[in-house]
């Protein structure tokens, strides 16, 4: 039964082809990196993750030549190069300048009223907030707290301030904590390990390789300094300061930032006392150092003026069980507060 006039069959306008684009005029976002597919193959046949390049074309795309600058800094070709050079617009130099730097920036969202800035999350700042979340909902974190009495270390760092052998160091307190912790580890071995969830195994190491916190206008980053377990105080002095150096240089490469076993956090350097530091993917224990303060103490019955800090040892709960972490820290805070105890041990 016919209900009005049957609708003429339409007859479809075909579409114009579009010119095609060439692979090469093509970009394709990954997570909000900018490649070409030809760039993107070249990263993947090389081993680069593009989220570990440093874009310098139109628009914070990625070129063949990032690409490649990216290969040789990973395979040490270059070893000084830069890791997050100081001309980047990620690498501003205080809020001031900061603001300053992002408004000549073609990609930056700054409002017309200038009272927020949109900045896009790369670099550092993406790797940190990447491994946070990664440890943060990976590794069951404990941390444990210790107040020591660290006047007999400082003592030792003023006398070798003042030592000759010593004029051309520079020794911290920084120091003389992570030769005190790589004691204490050698003295409970089972700390220094990693979950391989893969294989469904607990990898022990034979070697730590100590990361050292760094926190710099670009970021938080972590080199950290291979088979510290081998250095004299010495050694471990003019190590930490070298990475402190490159890192606020923004010179850090990707090799030392790699393979780190356990880590040293010193927040003391902000005058805070206390805090609960965050595991590196991959490692086992995070040693936080609080501000070295005098503060009275009884000592001998007596109360006395002492430099008092307070440690904190995050850890692992997979691999190090509460009295293994307690043992530890322990030992850290022993060797700290009897410094002749690193001979006895170490």
């Amino acid at each position: 039964m016919g209900y009005g006039a049957s609708a003429a069959p339409q007859r479809r306008r075909r579409r114009r082809a579009e010119p095609a684009q060439s692979e090469d005029d093509q970009q394709v976002p990954i997570g909000r990196i900018l490649a070409k597919p030809p760039v993107r193959k070249l990263a993947r046949d090389l081993g680069i993750a593009l989220h570990d390049v440093l874009a310098t074309g139109p628009e914070g795309t990625v070129t063949r030549q990032d690409v490649l600058a990216a290969q040789q800094r990973a395979i040490g070709g270059d070893t000084d190069a830069a890791y997050f050079p100081e001309e980047s617009p990620q690498a501003p130099e205080g809020l001031s300048g900061a603001m300053k730097s992002l408004r000549d920036q073609p990609f930056s969202g700054v409002t017309s009223d200038e009272r927020t800035t949109r900045v896009p999350i790369r670099s550092v700042r993406k790797r940190t907030a990447e491994a946070m979340v990664a440890s943060a909902f990976t590794a069951p974190h404990v941390t444990v707290f210790n107040e020591i009495d660290m006047t007999h270390a400082m003592q030792i760092v003023a006398q070798l301030r003042t030592a000759r052998e010593w004029a051309d160091v520079k020794i911290s307190p920084l120091a003389v904590i992570a030769k005190a912790l790589l004691v204490a580890i050698r003295r409970n071995p089972e700390v220094n390990a990693s979950w391989d969830e893969a294989a469904q195994e607990i990898v022990y190491k034979h070697y730590v390789n100590l990361g050292i916190a760094a926190a710099t206008p670009r970021g938080l980053i972590v080199p950290n300094l291979k088979d510290a377990h081998l250095m004299t105080l010495r050694e471990l002095a003019e190590g930490i300061g070298d990475l402190a150096r490159t890192a606020r240089a923004g010179r850090t490469s990707l090799r030392d930032t790699r393979d780190g076993t356990i880590t040293v956090t010193n927040y003391g350097v902000f005058d805070i006392d206390s805090g609960t530091p965050i595991l590196n993917p991959g490692e086992s224990a995070i040693l936080g150092v609080g501000a070295i303060k005098q503060k009275p103490w009884v000592v001998d019955g007596q109360i006395v003026p002492r430099q008092v800090a307070t440690l904190s040892l995050s850890f692992d709960h997979r691999l190090i069980d509460g009295a293994l972490g307690a043992e530890l820290l322990r030992d850290v805070s022993a060797v700290l507060e009897d410094p002749s105890l690193g001979l006895v041990w170490g």
